[in-house]
């Protein structure tokens, strides 16, 4: 079966079991979605949903976080990983931001020019919060679309780049959620039997399955 095919029944199937695609991380607008972005690598979704409210709570402007020291977001952010480093680029991210007018505005070249955001970030950001077609790789998406044989797998760049070649463009925001869901509900990572996934099943190689099953 071609790439376009596969993509478009894969497409067909995501849709009837993600009709709707809430972000998953809870926020207000588009800063506090960047923050939350942020936080979120390397943590889960739920983790970062439980130490939010306490830091929007204090922070949820780029003023009031620029005016934080260091060592107190870090303090309110302990329980996240990497939470030094995340705590330093949080007050540089909201200096920044504050030097760049207040805002965080939509483009590209500004988004990842801030401290701790690079292009997945800044693609989270450009799809949820403005609804600008964006596709944003994470491992799941990168582990599924090798694993469905959309893509070789052999960088999230080249990832992304298949992904967008295959999926229509004003597809692309709810897409890269579906997968996401689809990945925690059905397709995980470890002691994953592709013969009785959903999406897998059909559109896996035998060599892959076999490579996987071995593991």
């Amino acid at each position: 079966m071609k790439r376009l095919d596969k993509a478009q029944k894969i497409g067909i199937q995501l849709d009837n079991l993600y009709p709707e695609t809430p972000i998953p991380l809870d926020h207000k607008d588009p800063y506090t979605l960047l923050v939350a972005v942020m936080l979120s690598a390397q943590t889960t979704d739920k983790k970062v949903n439980q130490v939010t409210p306490n830091l929007f709570a204090i922070a949820d402007t780029p003023e009031k976080m620029s005016s934080l020291d260091v060592s107190y977001i870090q303090e309110i952010i302990r329980e996240i990983g990497l939470a030094p480093t995340k705590a330093k680029n949080l007050k540089k991210m909201a200096e920044q931001i504050n030097e760049g007018g207040g805002k965080v505005i939509p483009d590209w070249d500004f988004l990842e020019s801030l401290a701790g955001v690079g292009h997945k970030t800044a693609s989270v950001v450009m799809a949820q919060a403005f609804g600008i077609p964006a596709f944003p790789v994470d491992t799941h998406i990168h582990r599924l679309a090798a694993r469905w044989g959309l893509s070789n797998g052999s960088s999230v760049e080249r990832t992304e780049r298949d992904l967008k070649a295959v999926f229509p463009e004003e597809t692309w925001n709810r897409r890269h959620l579906q997968i996401i869901f689809f990945g925690r509900e059905y397709c995980p990572a470890r002691n994953h039997d592709l013969r009785q996934c959903p999406i897998c099943s059909w559109s896996s190689t035998k060599k892959r399955i076999r490579e996987e099953m071995r593991g």
